[in-house]
């Protein structure tokens, strides 16, 4: 016990450091996600030995992931996902997944009917909206035009990959799997459905429930956990992985709250960026050998490039074929592909699989998980890059100085005023009405 409280405390004066840390650096372009993962590889066994991951640590570890993805589900719009703009999404997801298995398959030191395959097939596929939702928000693109286009996109790069874990990286076989999965199916469904009966019936315990939200009670908060527990508890008894658990309370918390609850959510959020997600991140960085990642720098740089070549490439291409989008900005368009090459989180649950399945190691493991990390840092800070720089018009304002070197002073001003202009129009929060509409069609080229 005196171990673990050691533990717990060395995690939470990291995870108090990490956003003093992140708010230091000016612009703040470094994540506090990729501070919590370099506080946790510093501090943990590899390294320093001042913290354990055993035992209670984690069970607090995997809470933090089952409110990861509590979260991430819950933000999650249906209409993102039955739209126009949805279907597409799913059906470039699936062009991913195909494009994914074919890479696994030329790749060597991968079989691509292994579990080490599948996971790595699987990991290049993933977008991680939960961690991406607080980038968005602080880059000032969440709820623009910009946003939604990353939404519905990335949705599926992490509503799909939950869904592939589960039937492909089973050690039953696949109508056990099947089978299994419905019966999971059926109580997710049933917790969705009874309380959104019971609401609409006028139900006392509903009625209660409500009442007692803002009192010492907080029933309401008490309820999502229960949700939660109890999701992710059966996953477990099912032997799927807890991330289809806590991503189907998402889902329900959605489906029992259509509109939102802004109370709930800034509470949920207290108690998950509080306490369970930072330790969650931080332990996944424990996790993480260092000296295996130094080792093997070419694993780690191509696992990147492949992530930008499964996952932002097919996504380019389908905007610049869709009728809505491919008059859109270049720029735009691969500032919405780089946003959803964002990974980490679900390359954290597959890689976990695989290496408790023996099949994949430790070491590979852990440059897999350093590579995701690299892109929470990297891909969100490519992106805004992306987008300015080509919105300054750089080659233009070069060939305007070369013609009038004496007003390059004024040329400057200029296409930074352009600049900004341009970034405004693109990040401009869309109005609810008119999201999805046939005249939104997204920022144009310059």
């Amino acid at each position: 016990m005196t171990a673990d409280l050691i533990s717990l405390a060395i995690i939470c004066a990291i995870s108090f450091l990490c956003p003093v840390l992140s708010q230091i650096i000016p612009g703040r372009p470094i994540p506090e996600t990729v501070f919590l993962l370099a506080g946790g590889m510093v501090a943990g066994p590899r390294l320093l030995g001042l913290m354990g991951t055993d035992n209670a640590i984690s069970l607090l570890s995997d809470l933090g992931l089952g409110f990861l993805f509590l979260l991430a589900g819950y933000e999650i719009d249906p209409k993102n996902l039955k739209g126009r703009e949805g279907k597409r999404g799913l059906i470039t997801w699936f062009a991913t997944l195909a494009l994914a298995f074919a890479v696994v398959w030329l790749w060597p030191a991968f079989s691509v009917t292994s579990v080490s395959g599948m996971a790595v097939t699987i990991a290049l596929t993933t977008t991680a909206i939960g961690t991406l939702l607080p980038i968005l928000q602080e880059n000032g693109v969440f709820g623009s035009r910009l946003g939604n286009a990353v939404l519905n996109y990335g949705t599926w790069g992490e509503v799909m990959p939950v869904i592939a874990m589960t039937l492909l990286l089973s050690s039953r076989s696949r109508w056990e799997t099947m089978a299994v999965l419905g019966a999971f199916l059926a109580i997710a469904v049933a917790a969705a459905v009874l309380p959104k009966w019971a609401r609409k019936a006028g139900s006392k315990l509903f009625a209660l429930i409500e009442r007692n939200a803002n009192t010492n009670s907080q029933m309401l908060v008490r309820t999502v956990v229960l949700l939660l527990i109890v999701l992710v508890t059966v996953s477990s008894v099912f032997k799927l992985d807890i991330v289809l658990g806590a991503f189907a309370a998402g889902f329900v918390l959605r489906y029992v709250v259509p509109e939102g609850n802004e109370v709930m959510e800034e509470k949920l959020q207290s108690m998950g960026f509080g306490l369970f997600i930072p330790v969650f991140f931080i332990c996944s960085g424990a996790e993480i050998d260092i000296s295996a990642v130094f080792s093997n720098p070419a694993l780690l740089v191509l696992f990147i490039v492949l992530l930008l070549l499964v996952r932002a490439v097919p996504i380019f291409v389908s905007m610049s074929l869709d009728e809505e989008t491919r008059h859109w900005a270049a720029a735009s368009r691969l500032t919405v592909a780089i946003y959803c090459t964002t990974a980490l989180p679900l390359i954290v649950a597959v890689t976990s699989i695989a290496v408790s399945a023996q099949a994949m190691s430790v070491e590979v493991a852990s440059v897999l998980i350093a590579a995701g990390a690299i892109t929470v840092l990297v891909m969100p800070l490519l992106a805004s890059v992306a987008l300015r720089t080509v919105t300054a018009r750089p080659i233009n304002a070069a060939k305007e100085i070369a013609d009038h070197p004496r007003q390059f002073a004024g040329i400057l001003r200029e296409h930074h005023r352009h600049s900004r202009e341009t970034w405004r129009s693109h990040t401009r929060t869309v109005p609810e009405k008119r999201q999805g509409s046939a005249d939104d069609n997204g920022p144009k080229p310059s």
